[in-house]
């Protein structure tokens, strides 16, 4: 039953972080249908979906993020800590109990995206929704993948090969 709950609670927990993210996004994306927008403009938002829903999307959530936080969850219901259970996003998002490498890695990302989104905050519309709109996009793929993974997870369909970056973790799997 604890198992259960921290995983749950893990990526639920994840899952929120990014639709409140999607939440607050939103406004300044929906507002450029409120704008009358330029050719610059609309290859400019064209671009950012394009680009986000690769970089963003693919390549950081898809590749890399998403089948993370399903691996480190699957982890936390084999090897369930009291102090994991109940930080089982921040467990599941690499900034508790992994590698150093990964727990640099999560907080100079973390680091960049506020300081993305200072620096966002800063441009006028239609600017601001531009780039917003492929935030959204990504942060959308991002759930997504999320559920795919748990999908295959639970119906054992495929093996998830990221990593989990938990110390000593990953060296016993590939002992096996």
């Amino acid at each position: 039953m604890v198992q259960k709950f921290g995983y749950f609670w893990g990526i639920s927990g994840v899952l929120l972080i990014l639709l409140f993210a999607i939440y607050r996004l939103s406004p300044m994306a929906l507002a450029l249908f409120d704008i009358p927008l330029e050719f610059l403009h609309w290859v400019s938002l064209i671009f950012s979906i394009i680009y986000m829903a690769y970089a963003e999307g693919y390549k950081g959530f898809h590749l890399s993020f998403a089948p993370r936080v399903v691996t480190r969850a699957q982890y936390l219901t084999q090897n369930p800590k009291f102090i994991h259970i109940v930080l089982a996003p921040l467990f599941c998002m690499g900034y508790i109990h992994s590698t150093r490498r990964r727990q640099l890695i999560s907080f100079g990302l973390a680091i960049m995206i506020i300081g993305f989104v200072f620096l966002v905050r800063l441009l006028p519309q239609p600017w601001r929704g531009i780039l917003d709109t492929g935030v959204v996009v990504g942060l959308t793929m991002g759930c997504a993948s999320i559920l795919y993974f748990i999908y295959l997870a639970t119906h054992n369909l495929d093996e998830i090969t990221v990593s989990a970056d938990i110390p000593d973790y990953d060296n016993k799997l590939e002992s096996n």
